[in-house]
C-alpha cells in the first residue's frame, strides 16, 4: 500500500503508476473537451485547478483548445482565471492568441484579468490585429506600449 509520511512534500514520482495515468487522462479530457468525464471527476473531488508539468490548469487547457462550454463549467466550479502556467504565460491571453472568442469573453465576464501574463491578452490582442477583443479586455490608454509590436495594418493605441 501507498503511504506518504506525515512531514514529507509529496513529489510526482512517489505517486502511484495508477494516479498518474489518472492525472493524464484528465489533462487529455480538458484538451479534447470531453465535459461529461472531468466534470464527473471534478464534482467527485479532483481538485479543479490541477496543474501539468508545465504549470497548465484544467481551465488553460480547456481554453487552448477552444471549448467555451467547458471553460464556462470549469469556471463555475471555482477554476482560477488567473493562473498562471510557469512560462508566466495567462489563460486569456492563450485564448486570444488562439481566437476562441467564446471563450475569451466567458473569462472576462468571470474575472480573468487581462493585463496578466507576457505579453497579456491586450497586448495579444493588439499584436494579432484582434481589435473587437479591445473593448471586451477593457483596454485603457497606456496598456499598449511601444515594446508592443503593432501589426502594419493596425493603429497604435
Amino acid at each position: 500500500m501507498w503511504q506518504l509520511k506525515a512531514d514529507a512534500k509529496p513529489k510526482v514520482s512517489d505517486l502511484p503508476p495508477e494516479t498518474i495515468d489518472f492525472a493524464h487522462r484528465m489533462f487529455e479530457a480538458a484538451r479534447s473537451g470531453h465535459c461529461v468525464l472531468l466534470l464527473a471527476a471534478i464534482d467527485a473531488g479532483l481538485p479543479v485547478d490541477l496543474t501539468n508539468d508545465k504549470g497548465n490548469t484544467l481551465l488553460m487547457l480547456a481554453a487552448y483548445a477552444g471549448h467555451s462550454d467547458l471553460t464556462k463549467e470549469l469556471l463555475k466550479r471555482g477554476a482560477d482565471p488567473n493562473r498562471l502556467n510557469d512560462l508566466g504565460q495567462s489563460i486569456i491571453a492563450g485564448a486570444v492568441f488562439k481566437a476562441h472568442d467564446l471563450v475569451v469573453r466567458a473569462l472576462a465576464e468571470k474575472g480573468a484579468d487581462p493585463r496578466l501574463g507576457k505579453p497579456n491578452a491586450i497586448q495579444a490582442a493588439h499584436m494579432f490585429g484582434r481589435k473587437e477583443l479591445m473593448e471586451v479586455l477593457g483596454t485603457k490608454e497606456g496598456d499598449i506600449g511601444s515594446e508592443v509590436p503593432t501589426p502594419p495594418s493596425a493603429p497604435r493605441i
